[in-house]
């Protein structure tokens, strides 16, 4: 999908008191302050621009900036572009959690796409015990990788990594520096876990992740009933030519074809992706009629009085979705709509952002029963900026792109306060002691919804006691929990 400059061009034409600095080195200056570098120039008038929290950070306002010379002074003191960066985030940490910049911007395109180097399988680590080692366990295997060839399967325990145990200080390196490792494999009887003398070899590749893992129609109690696991809101990968939003279409083509009447759409993993792909899933879901609204979007106090009085009130809505939009790769398709008025959500304290906006913009309209553990909190979502001038070209001298939070969405109701996460109806974890394929009708989150549909109870099994939640493997990337809106400012009525 091709990402533009969504608002230079309208803050050059719409005159927002913006101070964009001069790259002209004939300039004059009152004083002989040399020129801040193009990147500390990049970063600093991005996030002036379309930082959620823009009006809290003092050296995003001071008006003594005004004067090139002095703004020039004040990025002098960075050598380090991701320090000049993190200084002038909002309580880095508790508020803005999220914001993140690189200095490649192709990692951005690929994260968008869906596109990692790894061994294609998705763990959970855990402390054993009150010590500070540490063992895994197996969530998914993604089909085709090295993990599944080496004969990785869900419910897998490791607990050492090139003959080294895993502990709290050492995971990082041996788990996410190499790209090539071998796993101590393990095995857990009578709630103790041990070595079994078993290893597996593998090497990364370049992954191209299908955020579709599973899709099934079962017949239960004469009802038709849809399942969905689905790992990301990722609208498609230019790399390969695939869009997955077709895909994702084709998955509700064939439900619809089947007569689904029940749906249960399995978040569990899912860190969230794009606002579009969200939106169009939730058309898919419940309703066609690109009347009704989603969501709405909240940015900074300046970006949203100007955009208001360009294109007037409502500008910032985004309605249901009747198609899919043309891209580079993705025709206009009409969506297939199950029409739905009831929805089964599985998640866990790992469903984030894009997840988050799925339940929460469909709630005013149907029931939506989630089950699982509490939500991750994140109301919040980001745009990729580059370093663009006002024809929208990108500057070439380097390659450093960010991904700030820049707004925060609310459902159609206006509520937006979930930053303590969306709270099961249901509560319940995964027994990892004994996890079954994903799928099977008597895996535990699974089946509580089932037996829901069939109106009986599910004896709900407690977390066993080897396990104190420490990292996941997708916790580790910069790019987990992250919501991003391909295209904010466009006035979609």
């Amino acid at each position: 999908m091709k990402r533009i400059p969504f608002l230079l061009t309208i803050i050059l034409l719409s005159g927002i008191s913006l101070i964009w600095v001069s790259c002209d080195k004939d300039d004059p200056k009152p004083e002989d302050i040399p020129d801040a570098t193009d990147v500390n120039k990049f970063i600093w008038n991005g996030l002036r621009t379309y930082y959620f929290w823009t009006s809290d950070i003092p050296n995003l306002n001071d008006v003594k900036f005004t004067q090139e010379d002095s703004l020039n002074k004040f990025l002098n003191t960075y050598t380090d572009p991701e320090e000049l960066f993190e200084s002038l985030l909002y309580q880095r940490g508790k508020v803005d959690k999220w914001s993140f910049i690189v200095d490649d911007s192709k990692e951005i395109d690929d994260w968008i796409s869906g596109i990692s180097e790894s061994m294609g399988y998705d763990f959970m680590l855990g402390r054993i015990g009150s010590s500070d080692n540490v063992f895994g366990y197996v969530r998914y295997v993604l089909k085709g990788s090295p993990a599944e060839k080496a004969g990785v399967k869900r419910g897998d325990f490791f607990m050492k990594v090139d003959n080294s145990q895993l502990t709290v200080q050492n995971y990082q390196n041996l788990l996410f520096s190499n790209k090539t490792y071998t796993l101590g494999m393990a095995t857990v009887q009578n709630n103790t876990i041990s070595l079994n003398n078993q290893s597996i070899n593998m090497t990364a590749v370049e992954i191209h992740e299908n955020p579709i893992l599973l899709d099934s129609v079962y017949v239960i109690n004469g009802q038709n009933v849809g399942y969905l696991m689905y790992n990301g809101f990722t609208a498609e990968d230019e790399k390969i030519n695939v869009s997955y939003d077709e895909k994702l279409n084709e998955v509700f083509g064939n439900f619809k074809s089947k007569g689904v009447q029940k749906l249960i759409v399995d978040l569990r993993y899912n860190g969230g992706g794009s606002v579009q792909t969200a939106t169009y899933l939730a058309s898919m879901i419940y309703s066609t009629d690109s009347k009704k609204v989603f969501f709405s979007r909240q940015y900074n106090y300046l970006l949203q009085t100007e955009l208001t009085k360009q294109y007037g009130n409502g500008w910032n809505i985004g309605y249901f979705a009747n198609r899919l939009e043309k891209t580079d790769i993705t025709a206009q398709t009409s969506i297939n709509s199950l029409n739905l008025t009831s929805l089964y959500v599985i998640t866990s304290n790992e469903t984030a952002s894009a997840s988050e906006l799925l339940i929460n913009g469909l709630d005013p309209y149907i029931s939506v029963k989630v089950i699982g553990e509490n939500t991750t909190g994140k109301n919040v979502g980001s745009i990729t900026v580059r370093d663009w001038d006002e024809n929208g070209a990108v500057n070439t001298s380097h390659k450093w792109a960010m991904q700030p939070i820049v707004l925060k969405i609310a459902n159609s109701a206006g509520f937006y306060d979930y930053t303590d996460g969306l709270q099961p109806d249901i509560e319940a974890s995964e027994d990892i002691t004994n996890m079954l394929p994903l799928g099977d009708l008597n895996e535990q989150l699974l089946k509580i919804a089932i037996d829901d549909i069939k109106g009986t109870k599910s004896a709900i099994v407690p977390r066993s006691t080897i396990f104190k939640p420490f990292k996941s493997s997708k916790s580790q990337s910069r790019f987990a929990y992250e919501m991003y809106d391909s295209s904010p400012f466009k006035v979609e009525n």
